[in-house]
């Protein structure tokens, strides 16, 4: 809601070419690791992942920061703007706001990012993914169901075949030394916060699903009868299959797809639903990308002044004592 730019939409043709683009850059990574050393291109992407990690974390810690901000706490508001030419032709390369609680936070996600860089422990690593997996689902947004539909089913295709097929999947998640997946202890009891026996759930399992659930609590909005339905059965859907994954892995000793199991769950659950519920082609012709979602004017440009300081001040001094003739101002005049 903070942010002025709407969220990336991925369409039809987005998810089915997802897979193959997935499927690419997976096995030029696994390449690239037998190629060149392991050491140099890990700490390649640490560096990498150390700065946006910092970016995804401030911005997801903000919001909960703000409670503990007292209301005098002395916020100023900053604006950095990079453009590129002049006149009518200036185009904004940067356009980035923000504020003192802003920097706050920055400053202690980059407390979290050396802490990352320097001991890579798997509790930084989660932070940082956890921040990763909730600015995706944020920024990338379904339009419709098939068109969530289609990209879960190539993924689940891509999932079972790098996973079952090769092992190419699970040689890159043990060699990528970066936040792009949550680690779960095996020996947390033992060694405690020192464990070293690591059980792995990377994000694209997290977002993918993630977006899919996101795009039915907006149908479930839309319906406008104040429940959320959809949304909660996906969402349960989604520990399901999540545990049976687990249960699996634990009960066979081998590295499992977890989109093999969210998957249908999180499909066919919903599905389920709509069936009882007579909603099945509500449900499929409802498209996300046509409406307007909520966010926060903010400014995008400097605005253009001219005078003297002192007779622009008269003028803002006019018009704060004159709140029903500004409102009749036209747009253009604003």
């Amino acid at each position: 809601q903070n942010s002025s730019e709407m969220p990336e939409t991925i369409t039809s043709r987005d998810a089915a070419r997802f897979p193959i683009v997935a499927s690419c850059t997976l096995l030029g990574l696994y390449l690239f690791f037998k190629i060149f050393s392991q050491e140099y291109i890990n700490l390649l992407l640490s560096m990498y992942f150390f700065v946006l990690g910092i970016l995804a974390l401030s911005h997801t810690i903000s919001p909960m920061m703000n409670r503990f901000f007292p209301a005098n706490f002395p916020n100023k508001q900053y604006q950095l703007l990079f453009t590129e030419g002049s006149g009518e032709s200036k185009e904004e390369i940067v356009n980035y706001e923000f504020d003192t609680k802003d920097l706050v936070c920055l400053a202690l996600s980059s407390v979290v990012g050396v802490w990352y860089l320097l001991r890579k422990h798997w509790i930084a690593n989660n932070l940082f993914g956890l921040a990763f997996s909730l600015n995706g689902v944020e920024l990338l947004h379904l339009n419709n169901v098939s068109t969530g539909c289609i990209l879960l089913g190539g993924l689940f295709i891509y999932d079972v075949f790098w996973v079952f097929g090769t092992n190419v999947m699970v040689t890159v998640a043990k060699s990528f030394e970066a936040p792009i997946k949550l680690v779960f202890p095996q020996d947390l009891l033992e060694k405690g916060l020192e464990a070293d026996n690591f059980a792995m759930l990377g994000l694209g399992d997290i977002v993918i699903p993630g977006i899919f659930i996101a795009l039915l609590l907006r149908f479930d909005i839309s319906l406008k009868k104040n429940t959320h339905t959809y949304f909660y059965t996906s969402f349960v859907a989604y520990i399901f299959g999540l545990g049976l994954t687990i249960f699996i892995m634990h009960i066979f000793k081998h590295a499992q797809p977890a989109l093999l199991y969210l998957v249908p769950a999180c499909i066919g659950f919903p599905l389920l639903v709509a069936l009882a519920k007579g909603e099945v082609t509500e449900l499929f012709s409802y498209e996300s990308s046509a409406e307007i979602l909520p966010h926060t004017p903010r400014l995008t440009h400097f605005p253009t002044v001219s005078g003297s300081p002192a007779s622009l001040a008269d003028s803002m001094q006019q018009k704060l004592s004159c709140p029903r003739r500004r409102r009749q101002q036209s747009p253009s005049a604003m």
